[in-house]
């Protein structure tokens, strides 16, 4: 597969999507030396940049690295992945973000108890959105009550650690039950739909068949290694100008509830209505 470069690069005035309808989530190791590949980041076609102080980062890097990333909030935004909670390396990220006027929201790693997202929010203060990955069982038995918690505002599928840890095989029959377990997680709790793991570099052939596996299963958007990448999963997850028209025409012959005739038109209307809603707020045409 070629990767389709058109609209790979954001408009510099360009404004991207809310986190809630967010369909790409870049992760940029928060290195040292990341300038370079931050404001690649951030030219980038992805909706939200997600610096990370995690698995992205060496250990031994990680205490420059927080100042990096700690210095470019300072004059940027961005989102930025945590290390998993009550640990010391979580308590020295939490500690280099503090107030860091750029930060828009932290990526809590590894999340298996609501606890752990109470502790983060609790230490970010008021008002920092979390997203919460799951990435083991524990995590995902517990997937619902961190979802009620009000500084969650996403769950988010740590695919490669949910697998070291449960043995289960990289096939989308395999990992359709988790899937669709955050998927209604999150729709029980009044979240968005999910935000599903990443296809990994140098695997471009798999991109499209992936991504049409995150649709497939009710998730609404990707974690994203290559910046590549995020154009070409940006227009996979978005409604397309036929189901626009569709869902234009639907609304248009049911809107009133006059036309209703059996029980699965108001099913369909609200999908439709759910549909537009979402153009519109991707900044997509919804007159199209």
């Amino acid at each position: 597969m070629t990767i389709d470069t058109v609209d790979s690069v954001r408009c510099e005035n360009a404004a991207r999507p809310a986190h809630d309808v967010a369909r790409t989530w870049l992760l940029t190791p928060g290195r040292p030396d990341g300038n370079a590949d931050f404001a690649r980041a951030e030219r980038s076609a992805a909706d939200v940049v997600v610096l990370d102080l995690e698995d992205g980062l060496p250990d031994a890097l990680k205490p420059e690295g927080r100042r990096a990333v700690r210095d470019w909030l300072g004059s940027h935004h961005a989102w930025v992945r945590v290390s998993p909670a009550a640990t010391a390396e979580w308590s020295a990220d939490l500690l280099a973000l503090a107030d860091a006027p750029g930060l828009r929201g932290v990526m809590l790693a590894k999340a298996e108890t609501v606890t752990d997202v109470a502790a983060t929010a609790g230490r970010l203060g008021a008002g920092i959105p979390i997203v919460a990955l799951i990435e083991s069982a524990i995590g995902l038995e517990s997937a619902l009550e961190i979802a009620r918690h009000p500084a969650c505002v996403r769950l988010a599928f740590g695919l490669g650690d949910f697998r070291r840890d449960t043995g289960i095989a990289d096939d989308p029959v395999a990992l359709a039950y988790p899937r669709t377990r955050l998927t209604v997680a999150s729709r029980a709790a009044r979240l968005p739909g999910p935000i599903d793991g990443p296809t990994l570099r140098g695997a471009e052939t798999r991109l499209r068949d992936d991504t049409e596996t995150t649709q497939s299963t009710g998730m609404t958007g990707r974690l994203c290694l290559d910046p590549a990448h995020a154009g070409v999963i940006n227009s996979l997850m978005s409604p397309s100008a036929d189901e626009i028209a569709d869902a234009r025409a639907t609304v248009h012959r049911l809107g009133g509830g006059g036309s209703v005739y059996d029980g699965s038109d108001l099913p369909a209307l609200g999908r439709a209505q759910a549909l537009l809603q979402r153009a519109e707020r991707l900044g997509l045409s919804a007159g199209a």
